[in-house]
């Protein structure tokens, strides 16, 4: 009986493929005199997709971004005792940088839009650096609102420019999972943050810690200003199967009709301004943690020093969870039930967790059940972040870093009133009473996502 399979000893050769994401092309050549062993020449080297490159240059100043802004916040209490600065000065002082960074933010969102997101990205990271130095050269409360002032326009529009470049980059579909991990990573570099700024202040002083991070920042924008092009089609180390499926995919108008849409028509419309509500809540309870939760734990829960930079880095940690898990989470559901509720239900009950957690924290008079609850709630709370920028970018299109500079103004002025307004409350009915009313803004925030609607495009 003949076999039922007849193997013949063959040869392959790998012909060159110039598209590195293809898998190479094999060609057999039978050959009577060759061996029993089939022999593979080794294929061209497998690279990051491009666009993958990008979002980790990006990721990577997303946690220099909150390691410079948590900074402060780190350092709370050694600056306040050395500065001689009260509870109610403080306020001021973190309130000033949230109110520089809302002002300018639309105006950078709109440079952005107009010259381009790498442009815009190296002034702001070079800017902020330059005042991260000159904070730790400060000397006393006047001086520190000044530079933190400063600070904050310097910082203001790099997500809404982060934005703008993702949105050239990534396909529509990908935007979620590339939004959480930008945010993803924010909350690593705040989670960092502790153990970075406080061996330092030991070993050194609060103002060396200062010094280290505004370096950082300038070495990143000096590599950005040689490595990266404002177009895929600038690049010249993309593959043409990569940027075909870039351009098709992205949603963004042809060059001749780029700028004919006005981001002021969007503002006609409710979906922005219940956009805009969403975040001006949603902010106040993110900007407790990055200004006010260091202090809230040291003077407010007495906790003791050596156990701060963990009870300071658990809700940053689960936050970069709810990141990654947000974004990725909103993509799967826009595929399932549309992008109208794909992009909603994640964020709404997220939100409504997180309220509820941050409500029962200022409470209890466990610590560490209250750090745990406000650690869940933060986490609950992040997966908001990637999706609201999402949802920015999918309804500005070409306008997606003044729409997002927009929304986090709207943020950025909660969370100024919110930070200064927390001083005062807490000096004078304690620290329970803020972290109760920033919880029942973040419950407000979940049930405006029921009337956001991100296939409503301006």
């Amino acid at each position: 009986m003949p076999p039922l399979l007849k193997i013949h000893h063959c040869q392959f050769t790998i012909h060159h493929c110039p598209l590195t994401t293809h898998h190479s092309l094999l060609t057999p050549h039978a050959s009577p005199t060759s061996q029993n062993i089939i022999i593979f020449t080794p294929a061209q080297k497998v690279h990051m997709k491009k666009r993958y490159q990008v979002l980790l240059v990006l990721s990577l100043l997303s946690m220099i971004t909150f390691l410079d802004r948590i900074a402060l916040s780190s350092a709370s209490g050694s600056i306040m005792d050395d500065l001689h600065i009260s509870t109610v000065q403080w306020g001021w002082i973190m309130g000033m940088f949230t109110l520089a960074y809302g002002i300018f933010e639309i105006p950078t969102g709109w440079l952005g839009d107009r010259i381009g997101g790498k442009k815009v990205l190296t002034r702001v990271v070079l800017w902020w650096s330059l005042f991260t130095v000159l904070t730790g050269f400060s000397t006393g409360f006047m001086m520190l609102i000044v530079v933190r002032f400063l600070f904050g326009i310097g910082e203001a529009g790099a997500y809404p420019n982060t934005s703008i470049v993702l949105s050239k980059w990534f396909p529509v579909l990908e935007r979620g999972r590339a939004q959480s991990i930008i945010w993803g990573a924010s909350r690593l570099g705040a989670a960092l943050t502790p153990f970075v700024v406080i061996p330092i202040q030991h070993n050194y002083s609060w103002h060396v810690s200062f010094y280290v991070l505004g370096a950082v920042g300038i070495v990143w924008a000096i590599f950005w200003i040689f490595w990266h092009k404002e177009d895929p089609a600038q690049s010249k180390s993309i593959s043409q199967e990569e940027l075909a499926y870039i351009q098709a995919n992205r949603d963004l108008p042809v060059h001749g009709d780029a700028h004919q849409t006005s981001i002021w028509r969007g503002f006609r419309t409710a979906n922005i301004w219940f956009l805009m509500a969403m975040y001006f809540c949603y902010a106040i309870g993110a900007y407790f943690f990055q200004s006010w939760f260091h202090t809230y734990l040291e003077k407010g829960r007495l906790i003791p020093k050596e156990n701060l930079m963990w009870a300071s880095s658990l809700p940053y940690i689960l936050a970069a969870i709810g990141c990654f898990t947000g974004g990725w989470l909103s993509d799967k559901a826009c595929l399932r039930y549309g992008k109208k509720w794909g992009r909603r239900i994640v964020p709404l009950i997220g939100l409504f967790i997180s309220g509820i957690c941050m409500i029962g924290a200022s409470l209890v008079h466990d610590n560490l059940t209250a750090i745990i609850a406000l650690a869940i709630g933060m986490a609950c709370m992040d997966v908001t972040a990637p999706v609201a920028w999402a949802v920015a970018m999918d309804l500005g299109g070409t306008k997606s870093g003044s729409l997002s500079g927009s929304m986090n103004t709207a943020g950025l002025t909660g969370a100024y009133l919110s930070t200064v307004v927390f001083g005062y409350l807490a000096s004078t009915y304690g620290y329970y009473l803020p972290v109760l009313l920033i919880g029942s803004f973040v419950l407000l925030g979940a049930f405006l996502w029921l009337k956001i609607d991100a296939t409503k495009k301006i």
